[in-house]
């Protein structure tokens, strides 16, 4: 029987801000109880560390880099040509033609309609924000246009978002579709800024359609979001029928590293870098039927592998003219030992950034400057080897051009949207 799937995804979640990665406060019990009862990595990359190129593999489950608008850093201005083409196969148009019912609950990023949107790439419901980001309680966007969306018709619905986000997905979890299978994806839009829980529409009232919130928010406010998102997957989770629960794949992760409330102790950097603070995410898989209970792997994974996963899963063939670039879970799933050898690949226009990883290596190359880190004992990237290893840090430089050369080149008009600079927030110098 194919089974059902729960693609849940968090927004600027930090590396460990879940207990179950080590948090200092008691923000995810739900979360918490999925890792115990399946399977918990602990070297999950995200594809991108800033959202929309993220967002690109996420759905196709293939190097970001392939597609134009994947070269924004992120997605922002609204254009004809930057957007998920919709004649590109991605995960839930491979499943709807499989005869899947397929919904997205939550944050879309990937372009506008009328040329992009996504009714247009396989889903057959949505209901969220098409941008990047959207007030908690007015939902308009940072240039003060609402944006949420029911369909294409805007959706004028009262509530914290996380909330309405959570209703929407309980009541299509618990739906009678006989033997029919689900995809659903749910991308909230938590825990990213602004910096409201549902406390704080007063607050929401007062920074009106400066959503950035460059003069509020605190951690304590920051994990009260993260428990709003929380109690909503367990509700989530609790909505699916009986029969159905053994049956149903939940795949759990962050689009990218952490935000300026983040934990991401021990590691360095965050949001819109290579450093391992911005590509490391907390990711979990839960499913009782295939999936032992308390497992958790090291091996390094990317956000493009879950598209492969789901199709094996469902026993659906990926589209022969876009062969996936990410790698079939399936034997992890089965056995959490499971580690083949891989290299991964990274790339930004922002500071020039470049990033290769091979089992406990990684090289990085950032404004020009070369380093080399073994990350598994030094997750911090402060102790750079690239004197002691020249011929390793070599071969390694090499290896990523060599796979850069297959990828198309960043277009020179492509741009790099920064949300701030030392004149908002002081820099630490070490």
């Amino acid at each position: 029987m194919q089974p059902n799937f729960i693609y849940i995804v968090a927004d600027d979640l930090g590396a460990h801000d879940l207990g179950c990665y080590g948090g200092e406060a008691d923000v995810s019990p739900q979360l918490d109880r999925l890792a115990c009862e399946g399977l918990r990595f602990t070297r999950a990359y995200s594809n991108s560390p800033v959202c929309s190129p993220a967002r690109f593999a996420l759905i196709t489950g293939r190097w970001q880099y392939r597609l134009r608008g994947a070269a924004e850093e992120p997605l922002g201005r609204r254009s004809a040509v930057l957007g998920l083409p919709p004649e590109h196969p991605t995960l839930p148009s491979l499943l709807r033609a499989a005869g899947y019912d397929t919904a997205l609950v939550g944050k879309w990023h990937l372009g506008a309609p009328p040329n992009f949107g996504p009714l247009r790439s396989g889903y057959a419901e949505f209901f969220g924000p098409l941008g990047g980001a959207v007030d908690y309680f007015s939902h308009v966007g940072p240039g003060g246009a609402h944006d949420l969306w029911d369909g294409e018709r805007e959706a004028r619905q009262q509530g914290y978002l996380t909330d309405l986000i959570t209703e929407r997905a309980v009541e299509y979890v618990a739906r009678d579709r006989g033997t029919r299978p689900f995809f659903m994806s749910v991308h909230y839009t938590s825990p990213h800024w602004p910096w409201e829980t549902r406390d704080d529409a007063a607050e929401s009232a007062r920074i009106g359609s400066a959503i950035a919130h460059l003069d509020g928010g605190s951690v304590d406010i920051y994990r009260r979001m993260i428990q709003h998102m929380d109690e909503g997957i367990g509700r989530i989770v609790a909505a699916l029928p009986p029969a159905q629960r053994a049956n149903t794949m939940i795949v759990f992760l962050s689009d990218n590293g952490g935000e300026r409330f983040s934990n991401n102790w021990p590691f360095v950097g965050g949001k819109m870098d290579l450093l391992e603070g911005g590509i490391r995410v907390p990711q979990i898989a839960w499913w009782p039927a295939r999936i032992a209970a308390g497992g958790h792997s090291q091996w390094p994974t990317l956000t493009m592998d879950w598209m492969p996963t789901m199709l094996a899963a469902a026993g659906v063939a990926p589209d022969a003219q876009y062969p996936p670039d990410g790698v079939d879970l399936s034997p992890l799933l089965a056995d959490a030992a499971w580690s083949p050898e891989r290299t991964l690949y990274w790339r930004m226009k922002h500071r020039q950034q470049a990033a290769c990883v091979q089992g406990p290596w990684k090289y990085l190359r950032v404004d020009g400057h070369e380093y080399l880190f073994e990350v598994v004992t030094d997750g911090r990237e402060r102790a750079n080897l690239a004197r002691r290893h020249p011929e390793r840090l070599a071969a390694m430089r090499a290896q990523w051009q060599q796979w850069e050369q297959t990828m198309p080149a960043i277009p020179p008009e492509a741009q790099v949207h920064l949300l701030w600079d030392e004149r908002d927030m002081p820099r630490p110098t070490n």
